[in-house]
């Protein structure tokens, strides 16, 4: 038997081996298509398993930034797409929604504005 590899991020084994970034891709595909079953599901999940899921996933897909893969998996699995969103959204804002989605709910939400500032109720128009 091979000795194990351990994960990049593993900071518990100083001299553990890192990962190769096709390992890494696999793994977050794995994640990804867990997660995205998650979601789905009709079934109760526990909040600890599904932070724990979500923690591993963002800090593989962190890993990931630079790699090309890494927008086909989240093309593919819209949870894990919606999860990078979200942690991104500092940075990038709405940065994987369709552009025309995003302006279409800029626009709407400037409207609001303009009616609640003017007084008008909104629906009113």
């Amino acid at each position: 038997m091979g000795s194990p590899i351990y994960g990049a991020m593993d900071t518990t084994r100083p001299n553990a081996r890192p990962v190769s970034t096709k390992a890494q891709l696999s793994v977050a595909h794995l994640l990804a298509q867990l997660l995205q079953r998650l979601d789905r599901s009709a079934a109760p999940v526990g909040a600890e398993q599904y932070r724990s899921l979500v923690r591993h996933l963002s800090r593989e897909m962190d890993a990931l930034q630079a790699h090309p893969g890494l927008s086909a998996l989240l093309d593919a699995y819209p949870a894990a797409a919606e999860l990078y969103e979200n942690l991104n959204y500092r940075h990038a804002g709405l940065c994987r929604s369709p552009l025309d989605t995003a302006l279409a709910a800029e626009l709407q939400a400037q409207q609001l504005i303009r009616r609640l500032r003017s007084g008008s109720r909104p629906g009113a128009d």
